[in-house]
């Protein structure tokens, strides 16, 4: 059996690739380990539309979305205090959506099913097969192999298909965090909407640090879909020593803070769970991101962005799919000197420039440090500025009896806002 083009794992990457190809008359075969198109993937439920406009248009129009981000809100949380900044957009813009992924992800699969893409799922690739050259020419799976010209690597962050080939060592806990999510539905949009102070069908991203992980490095999350919301923790892999409470506890501890519990009192449980995300970013990228007959796109080439309060990785996985399809199309063979147009595109693009810029946030939002001592010290100085006594305070004088209570010099976390504003 043989292809023009096999990519491994029907997500945002792999399908927007299978989708240009097929649209260019390749024939594509696109194996996926789930039982459908996007059951294996987990994220926040944040899609960036900017650069969708320009790889995959399409979705204006009938794409789905639960509600474009008009609210952003940021909280800095500990057992008893939070403090809170949110920044809004009056207009009806239209830059960034919610909706599960489960549902864009199944309509990207029909996109590429009805230009002629083949898509196999509940398929385990074992490995990508090379010839005594060592070029790339197929993938394995149990005891049956399809040859293929071109192999689109986009099987996400857990890439045993790049260890088995020698191409990546084995994931680092550094390199990667840990999320779990819930899903909590409303009895309709209106209980949601007058819970956060939305407006009908807009839609509020929401990071929280500090408490959610015990202060350690990571944040909580609250995204709005349109009669529900997901509420999810992550936390960096290397941490997982140093946390009291399991992980997969954290979400009903972050739920059952006073904080979040009157928000989402009544809400049923709709959805449990758990995955890998890549933090590291351009840190954890492959040496390079083509070889013979071989090229690497998504989270498996380590493009997902990561500053913190902002995460981005679906639409650099849609990017790099498109990228890659494009450099097939252009290649006049499978070599890797004609495939070296893929990174090329790459550095072009937004996607390369962008993850260099903040290579240095990985470091930064790994330090344990900064994540307790500003959640601790930013939400007590906030108290002692508002809580009037005998005295008004002035700013200083918050943050000075807030530096005596909590122990953290005013020095530390003016150096680590320093910090935050060069890298972040």
């Amino acid at each position: 059996m043989k292809y023009d083009v096999v990519v491994v794992g029907a997500g945002p990457a792999g399908l927007a690739a299978a989708y240009k190809l097929a649209s260019a008359g390749f024939k594509v075969l696109v194996l996926e380990r789930g039982r459908e198109p996007g059951a294996k993937e987990l994220y926040g439920g944040r899609i960036y539309a900017y650069w969708l406009d320009r790889f995959l248009p399409e979705f204006r129009k009938d794409a789905p979305v639960d509600r474009w981000v008009r609210k952003e809100r940021v909280t800095l949380l500990t057992e008893n205090k939070a403090l809170t900044v949110e920044s809004a957009v009056l207009e009806k813009e239209r830059s960034s959506f919610v909706v599960p992924l489960v549902s864009f992800v199944s309509w990207m699969a029909k996109l590429a099913q009805n230009t002629g893409a083949k898509i196999v799922t509940e398929v385990t690739v074992d490995a990508l097969v090379r010839d005594e050259k060592g070029r790339f020419v197929g993938v394995q799976s149990g005891s049956d192999m399809v040859q293929a010209d071109f192999i689109i690597d986009a099987e996400g962050v857990n890439r045993l298909l790049l260890e088995r080939a020698g191409i990546v060592k084995k994931l680092e806990p550094h390199y990667v965090a840990v999320g779990v999510k819930e899903v909590l539905k409303f009895e309709n949009k209106k209980v949601l909407e007058e819970r956060l102070g939305l407006d009908e069908d807009e839609g509020l991203a929401w990071a929280i640090a500090g408490y959610p992980t015990e202060y350690l490095p990571g944040g909580g999350f609250i995204y709005t879909y349109k009669d529900s919301l997901a509420l999810g923790v992550v936390v960096y892999l290397k941490n997982w020593e140093k946390l009291r409470t399991p992980v997969y506890d954290l979400v009903e501890r972050l739920r059952l803070h006073p904080y979040i519990a009157s928000l989402v009192k009544g809400a049923t449980l709709q959805e449990y769970g758990g995955h890998m995300t890549p933090v590291a970013g351009i840190n954890m990228a492959p040496p390079r991101f083509y070889y013979d007959g071989l090229l690497i796109a998504g989270d498996a080439a380590g493009f997902l962005l990561h500053t913190g309060v902002l995460i981005r990785g679906v639409d650099f996985a849609i990017a790099s799919g498109v990228l890659a399809a494009e450099a097939i199309k252009e290649a006049k063979s499978p070599s890797a000197e004609d495939l070296s147009v893929y990174e090329k595109k790459l550095r072009t693009s937004f996607i390369l420039p962008q993850l260099e810029k903040f290579r240095g946030a990985d470091k930064l939002l790994g330090d344990e440090a900064l994540f307790k001592d500003l959640a601790v010290f930013s939400t007590e100085a906030a108290y002692r500025y508002f809580n009037i006594d005998d005295e008004h305070r002035t700013l200083l004088e918050a943050a000075r009896e807030a530096s005596k209570k909590t122990g953290i010099s005013i020095l530390k976390i003016m150096i680590n806002m320093l910090r935050a504003v060069r890298s972040l």
